[in-house]
């Protein structure tokens, strides 16, 4: 069996990111890197988007935004993001970049095979794909097992799941520098649903129906709710450019739990996802950059994650929305109607101290969040 110091089981985001960041520092030049993955990475299959106030990944973004619109059935707000811009960057693009850059590096090799088993074996590991077996020091694993969320109950498990099409439209339609971040006027069916739009010009869009709750719904009922969506804002011929889906987990349930030594979770099998609002990209990059520094120095993988603040306001708010899936609404525009957007994305990125934490934190129904404070502590 071939050695290798590193082999990454899964070559999505968070994977390709950390690979990405450990050729970037010139540190990692001695150490092989296996990275195996069931998909080629060559279709377009999905779009990330972030809000940002430097400039990560600016040649990268196909599109930016300098406002937001907010709604709900009885306001809605135009947002404005300064000193944060919301930028959008296609799957395909962030491929090509990252294995352009691997394609040069001798040390590195992507296998294009699905992976069935890894396991730590005393001082080195084993990962079994359908055709050959590896050995390695390290696994950095990004498959996610559902199974270890669904055979418990002490933290809550909600989908993030969504159905895009792009249009283009035959009117004019869509402001071409302000996003829909979020709009609760659909019917909410007792659940938290709204519809997502970035547009691109004045006459196409990606318009994604998005739901936070714990079922999924059939094909045909995401694609009704775009068209009805499509209807209320005038457009009477259209064309369907692309489509995509995809369903995100949200939870706090400690994935750390299950790094060994030698084997680390990373993306969302080791809860780098935004447990409250499903985002990945922004996660990734500081999580990443993280653990490429972390490397440098340690080697003992059970010591990467730390808990913070932020991972318990998460909780709190998982707790609500799995008892009462329709206050998702409620919640949002509470925090949204007056609040400063730029303290709220700050504090979705979790980097604001507990003073402004407080600023996004007393705009939303108190009560809901005494309530689940109390339930938590009596967990």
């Amino acid at each position: 069996m071939k050695h290798y110091h590193y082999i990454f089981t899964g070559a999505g985001l968070s994977a390709l990111m950390t690979v990405y960041e450990m050729v970037l520092s010139g540190k990692f030049k001695d150490k092989s890197i296996l990275l195996i993955d069931e998909d080629t990475k060559k279709s377009n299959d999905r779009t990330w988007c972030f809000w940002d106030d430097k400039a990560l990944f600016n040649d990268l973004a196909s599109t930016k935004w300098q406002a937001a619109w907010f709604k709900n059935e009885s306001f809605e707000r135009r947002l404005n993001l300064h000193p944060y811009q919301y930028k959008m960057v296609n799957g395909l693009d962030f491929y090509k970049r990252v294995f352009d850059l691997i394609s040069k590096e001798e040390n590195i090799t992507f296998l294009n095979q699905k992976v069935l088993d890894f396991q730590e074996l005393g001082h080195h590991c084993v990962v079994k794909t359908e055709s050959e077996s590896f050995t390695c020091n390290q696994i950095f694993n990004s498959i996610f097992n559902p199974n270890l969320v669904d055979n418990q109950s002490k933290y809550p498990f909600l989908h993030q799941h969504f159905i895009g099409w792009f249009i283009k439209s035959k009117e004019p339609v869509f402001t071409a520098d302000c996003a829909t971040f979020m709009d609760f006027s659909v019917e909410q069916r007792g659940n938290t649903r709204f519809m997502y739009v970035l547009p691109t010009s004045e006459t196409e869009a990606l318009l994604e129906y998005t739901l936070f709750s714990k079922d999924l719904l059939p094909k045909e009922e995401y694609e009704s709710e775009i068209q009805l969506y499509i209807e209320k804002l005038g457009i009477t011929a259209y064309e369907i450019v692309e489509k995509e889906q995809g369903n995100i987990p949200m939870t706090c349930y400690p994935f750390w739990k299950n790094n060994s030594k030698n084997i680390l979770n990373i993306g969302a099998a080791g809860g780098w996802t935004k447990a409250s609002t499903g985002y990945t990209f922004k996660n990734t990059v500081k999580n990443s950059k993280a653990l490429t520094a972390f490397l440098l120095k340690e080697n003992d993988l059970t010591k990467f994650h730390k808990i913070d603040k932020f991972w318990f306001y998460d909780l709190l708010l998982l707790d609500i929305l799995d008892r009462k899936n329709h206050l998702g609404s409620t919640i949002f525009s509470a925090m949204f109607r007056k609040g400063n957007p730029a303290v709220i994305f700050q504090f979705l990125d979790e980097e604001t101290s507990f003073t402004e934490d407080l600023q996004v934190i007393w705009r939303c129904p108190k009560r809901l969040f005494i309530k689940a404070l109390i339930g938590r502590i009596f967990r």
